[in-house]
């Protein structure tokens, strides 16, 4: 069994990412649970390019934004430039993350876990939360509900995911196949990148399934109480046509 997973460089080119990401659909849910106090500190994990990281930011919070991919960063630092924002962008592995402070909220956004593929990879990042938490701290997830239809639907046909321009100007195209494994719980995902009307490549964006009742656990034996778990950022009920897993949670000490 192949257990190289990735997620291709094309993916993380901040322009081909910044195009295909321009949403805003979860960010009033991650503002609305923002601290009350102004001396707040917010730590948001895998940040990107700052497409939540620079909102929050204009709205006076203190945050610092990781991540692991360092073009990603550079595009975030130059956009918080542009806004007149100082914000703290570090680059580093969340698994092995020692920042040396500890903060008032915590969030890991728009699916990232995913990318976190075996339960030691999870586990090492919760316990990077877990020693970064200030006591009586939150800390915020989402991530998907895992949609077996889908998935087999998935399999069969190759399928238009995005269409859209850079800012560059390259105009993309990118279609998708996958293949679940059962045994590893790994959909290995591939998108097939049209540009400028070409073939360009072809690049993994491989992702770890968590099942609900499995996530639940592993959360709790981590040594965090689940606040609320919502199936969508309007707070709806999580219930199982949700397509999302979206957890408010404590460490309970």
């Amino acid at each position: 069994m192949n257990t190289d997973y990735k997620v291709g460089d094309l993916i993380y080119d901040a322009d081909i990412y910044d195009g295909m990401n321009t949403f805003l659909s979860d960010l009033s849910f991650y503002k609305k649970w923002m601290p009350k106090n102004e001396d707040a500190k917010i730590l948001e994990l895998c940040c990107g390019t700052g497409r939540l990281t620079l909102p929050i930011a204009k709205e006076g919070y203190n945050i610092c934004g990781v991540d692991y991919t360092s073009s990603m960063l550079e595009q975030a630092k130059a956009r918080a430039s542009e806004a007149g924002l100082e914000i703290d962008f570090i680059e580093a592995d969340i698994r092995t993350l020692n920042l040396q402070e500890k903060f008032d909220l915590i969030f890991i956004p728009y699916n990232s876990i995913h990318h976190l593929y075996k339960n030691d990879d999870l586990f090492a990042a919760l316990r990077s939360v877990r020693n970064h938490l200030k006591e009586g701290g939150l800390f915020l997830l989402d991530c998907f509900n895992p949609n077996i239809q889908y998935i087999v639907e998935g399999e069969k046909v190759q399928s238009v995911v995005a269409e859209y321009t850079t800012n560059d100007g390259r105009e993309v195209l990118i279609k998708q196949t996958m293949c679940y494994e059962n045994a590893t719980q790994i959909n290995r995902i591939e998108w097939h990148y049209y540009i400028n009307g070409e073939f360009h490549s072809t690049q993994n964006l491989d992702m770890r399934l968590f099942f609900p009742q499995e996530l639940d656990s592993y959360l709790e034996w981590a040594g965090f109480n689940i606040i609320h778990k919502f199936g969508s950022f309007k707070e709806e009920v999580f219930n199982d046509k949700s397509e999302k897993q979206i957890f408010v949670l404590v460490f309970n000490k």
